[in-house]
């Protein structure tokens, strides 16, 4: 009776410690990965913020040189052909998006860039509105008013609408290799994790052969002999536990038969 009693306490305290150890391997892999998840997900919103930005920076910028562009050939087209029709603008468009250009400029730290172009396309603008009085004037050549006085302001406004959009794109390519590196950096730990992980496995299948399974093979082998061959039951081994115990019950009965 002691003997089963003990097999049934052996059986318990084998599963509890078994599952214990799994457990701790199954918390270690989950907080880290958990930790890799939320630096990931951290990471990716906010460079996916940036980057998102810049494209948008990028197309804006380029929708505003074509629209320079647009206009300053149309002024051309006027002098060219004398008409007194003169070109539109959309001057709060060009205003509005210049300034959410400055806006997001000053997370990238362009924000200076920004405010070249609003300066070169006040002087732009301020000089293509001479474009009325020059038409009616029999005394200014429109042509030169436009090469000396109108093209150069465009000139630099077109300048700085690029250096800007070079700039955005610089932080672009700076965000998209944080992204990367954010990455990396992300599943460090679940690689930590697995490795000590697998290190904590090789420890449990050390422990549980050294201390379960090669125990019970010595006590199994020593029933057989007993049982078989009449040989006395002598096996030892170290330990405090419930194997232990039950080990010293199968002795006891083996001397007493």
């Amino acid at each position: 009776m002691t003997v089963w009693k003990s097999i049934r306490t052996l059986r318990l305290t084998l599963k509890s410690k078994l599952i214990l150890s799994l457990l701790s391997i199954a918390a270690i892999l989950l907080v880290s990965s958990t930790i890799s998840v939320m630096e990931y997900s951290s990471m990716s919103n906010y460079v996916s913020g940036l980057i998102a930005d810049d494209i948008s920076s990028i197309n804006v910028a380029s929708k505003l040189a074509d629209m320079g562009n647009a206009y300053n050939l149309d002024i051309l087209e006027v002098i060219g052909d004398n008409s007194s029709a003169l070109p539109s603008f959309d001057d709060k468009y060009f205003k509005a998006h210049c300034d959410s250009l400055r806006m997001k400029a000053a997370a990238n730290q362009a924000a200076p860039l920004a405010d070249s172009v609003m300066y070169s396309y006040a002087a732009y603008m301020l000089t293509s509105l001479e474009l009325e009085d020059v038409m009616q004037s029999d005394f200014i050549d429109s042509r030169s008013w436009y090469f000396e006085r109108l093209q150069p302001r465009y000139d630099r406004l077109r300048s700085d609408l690029d250096k800007l959009s070079s700039s955005i794109h610089q932080d672009l390519a700076k965000n998209s290799a944080t992204f990367d590196r954010g990455f990396y950096r992300s599943i460090i730990p679940g690689i930590v994790a697995v490795g000590v992980g697998l290190m904590l496995v090789v420890m449990l299948l050390f422990f549980v052969l050294a201390y379960y399974v090669n125990p019970l093979y010595k006590m199994l082998d020593g029933l057989n002999a007993y049982r078989l061959s009449d040989k006395k039951y002598t096996v030892r081994f170290d330990g405090d536990d419930q194997l232990s115990e039950l080990n010293d019950g199968i002795s006891e009965i083996a001397g007493e038969n």
